[in-house]
């Protein structure tokens, strides 16, 4: 199965609810419904530690603005598979949009280093190593669902839940 980032988008009253009440972020990452997930999802499949080292070109670096756009955020609630869900408020969420609109596809394929990911431990890194451009497409895909998701939450005034599973 693996690692899979996933993304939703919410407004700032149920971001401040989910501060409030760890116990609710469950609810809003797992539904009962399961026909029902949040509003706004997005998933990076497995791309999201590749794309967070071309983005920060660290294993780990949280650094705002580039840093928290796939592992930034506060903890908050359980731990959802490999850690807790992480929210970004919409302030965060917008200056993790403006900073994305800064990296066109040129600059965001002058990243891809699949040796030094190999180098760092980077999630799904022996991958690129093997694909090469294959892999690069599979990462830009990605890489563009991430931008569009940052792009329009931004526009609502929105803040994220982040949290791999």
């Amino acid at each position: 199965m693996g690692m899979i980032a996933y993304f939703s988008s919410a407004d700032p009253v149920t971001i401040s609810q989910l501060k409030s009440n760890p116990d609710d972020v469950i609810k809003f990452v797992f539904p009962e419904d399961e026909d029902a997930d949040p509003d706004n999802r997005v998933d990076l499949d497995k791309a999201w530690h590749c794309i967070h080292f071309m983005l920060t070109g660290s294993t780990y670096d949280v650094t705002q603005p580039l840093g928290g756009a796939v592992l930034g955020g506060d903890g908050v609630g359980d731990d959802l598979g490999y850690g807790p869900a992480r929210i970004l408020d919409p302030d965060q969420v917008r200056s993790i949009a403006s900073a994305l609109a800064l990296i066109d596809e040129e600059n965001f394929r002058s990243r891809y280093k699949p040796a030094e990911m190999a180098a760092a431990d980077v999630y799904l890194a022996d991958t690129c190593v093997i694909e090469g451009d294959e892999a690069l497409d599979y990462l830009r895909h990605n890489y563009q669902v991430l931008v569009e998701f940052y792009r329009d939450a931004a526009g609502r005034g929105d803040g994220a839940v982040l949290w791999i599973s």
